[in-house]
């Protein structure tokens, strides 16, 4: 059985990638993340259909607090 999740790509601080994770985690099973480009702070988060609204309401909290912005997925982007 495939897992489909819904991904999407983010720009923050590269200092706030570890912060980002640890509250992720804190959702258990929530949303995950993966780090793109650590440099430029890219990151990818991830999360199951069904914990949408959860995902996207934590999601927009996370954007005022570490300045996350929606960025496009890099031109050598593979999904997992």
């Amino acid at each position: 059985m495939d897992l489909i999740f819904e991904k999407r790509c983010y720009r923050l601080p590269p200092r706030e990638i570890g912060y980002l994770r640890f509250v992720l985690e804190a959702y258990d099973g929530l949303a995950f993340a993966r780090t793109l480009d650590a440099r430029a702070g890219l990151v990818e988060i991830a999360w199951p259909p069904s914990r949408s609204a959860d995902a996207e309401a934590l999601l927009a909290a996370l954007r005022l607090e570490i300045d996350l912005v929606p960025a496009a997925a890099p031109d050598d982007y593979v999904p997992l």
